[in-house]
């Protein structure tokens, strides 16, 4: 699984980041993205909603904000 440090970036880069490592991998893979901007939970989830990318699992520890993606 790869793991995506975008701590300290702000909207939209957390996103854009994201989405290029996510056309670099093969379907059925996973990253977890790990971010600390506050709005990412409403920005991932939107994203992912006009994807057929998989959030597998979202969960915040430590004011940073994990994102379990699953690769279509």
């Amino acid at each position: 699984m790869k793991i995506l440090d975008l701590k300290d970036l702000q909207c939209p880069m957390p996103i854009l980041k994201t989405k290029q490592a996510l056309q670099k991998m093969q379907s059925g893979d996973e990253i977890q993205v790990i971010t600390t901007d506050p709005h990412s939970e409403i920005d991932f989830k939107a994203f992912l909603s006009k994807t057929s990318d998989e959030l597998l699992k979202f969960w915040i520890e430590n004011n940073q904000y994990f994102f379990l993606i699953k690769k279509k």
